[in-house]
């Protein structure tokens, strides 16, 4: 009889191209997945990882049993889920994928107020590069994924993958308060040539809007610093070395030395929750995006410094006495 656990390990290694990336995808050590690997190998009589270089490879005997643990962890995704609904309150194991800037502006009160809310329910994140989110609720790898497009990049939703909209996050202009923008009424795309801009890298959707929308006015944009996380970007904008646009979510006050003008039509991001399917009807999964939807509101103004007031789970202090 296969061990589901080791089959898990095996398909996380298929998702992910190492046992480094399944490790981190499922919560363990990468000694406690090469573990799982060695005993699923004993307990098949077939090899499954190959050396190649500094990393593994799976065989192709690994290919064909990481696609059927794939569709045994979809069986035993639907079990739990008729259990979950015909108890009606969520429960067990969810695991959230969110990109940088959700992780940090809306996901902290999301998972405080579900902690308060539904002591059964487990929920686990996991901080992912955007274009990764979908794939890994596609594959199974993850049950939730806060994800994000822009007009020139819509979000795919692959069969067998649902999505509702969380919200809309707008996107800042951010220049030196020294800049001449800043005495201008409005900024239009038609003014944004001869800037130096500081922006993501290459293959963020960010970057490649920018890029864009720059060549479409007809500027080639000069790129003068390149940073992955916005408060680095925003942080050079205010030592007066280039221009940004960065999006409200997660960014949070601009610190002395920033100043955002307004820039018409203003760039938009949109955020989706997404799903699979077959834990559409999982209260865990109902729940979770009605709290992501109820707390946009305040995390879009960027006000969501703290969890709503309650959403904070019951501490034992030192005197044994409960504090919010």
């Amino acid at each position: 009889m296969l061990d589901l656990s080791r089959l898990r390990a095996l398909h996380a290694i298929s998702v992910h191209g190492s046992v480094a990336g399944a490790a981190a995808a499922l919560g363990y050590t990468p000694s406690a997945v090469s573990q799982q690997i060695a005993k699923l190998e004993r307990e098949t009589r077939t090899t499954l990882l190959e050396r190649r270089g500094r990393g593994v490879a799976l065989t192709e005997e690994a290919r064909h049993l990481a696609e059927t643990a794939r569709e045994l962890l979809a069986i035993v995704e639907r079990a739990e889920t008729t259990l979950e609904e015909r108890r009606g309150q969520p429960s067990g194991l969810l695991t959230v994928a969110a990109f940088a800037s959700a992780a940090r502006g809306l996901l902290p009160g999301v998972l405080a107020a579900l902690a308060r809310r539904h002591p059964a329910l487990d929920v686990r994140l996991t901080e992912v590069d955007p274009h990764l989110s979908v794939d890994l609720v596609a594959r199974g790898v993850t049950d939730l994924a806060v994800a994000h497009d822009w007009d020139i990049a819509p979000l795919p939703a692959p069969e067998g993958v649902e999505q509702a909209v969380i919200g809309d996050d707008p996107c800042d202009l951010v220049v030196p308060h020294d800049h001449p923008f800043t005495a201008r009424a409005v900024i239009r795309r038609a003014d944004l040539g001869g800037q130096r801009w500081v922006c993501q890298p290459p293959g963020r959707v960010c970057h490649d809007w920018l890029m864009r929308t720059l060549r479409t006015a007809g500027f080639e944009p000069d790129i003068a610093h390149v940073a992955e996380e916005n408060h680095t970007i925003v942080a050079l904008v205010a030592a007066g070395l280039g221009v940004a646009v960065v999006p409200r979510l997660g960014t949070g006050a601009l610190p002395p030395g920033a100043v955002a003008v307004p820039l018409e039509p203003g760039p938009v991001r949109r955020l989706y929750a997404l799903w699979r399917t077959g834990a559409a009807r999982r209260p865990a999964i109902t729940e979770a995006v009605r709290t992501l939807q109820e707390h946009w509101a305040r995390a879009a103004s960027g006000r969501l410094a703290a969890p709503l007031p309650g959403d904070l789970p019951s501490v034992r202090g030192a005197g044994g006495t409960a504090r919010q």
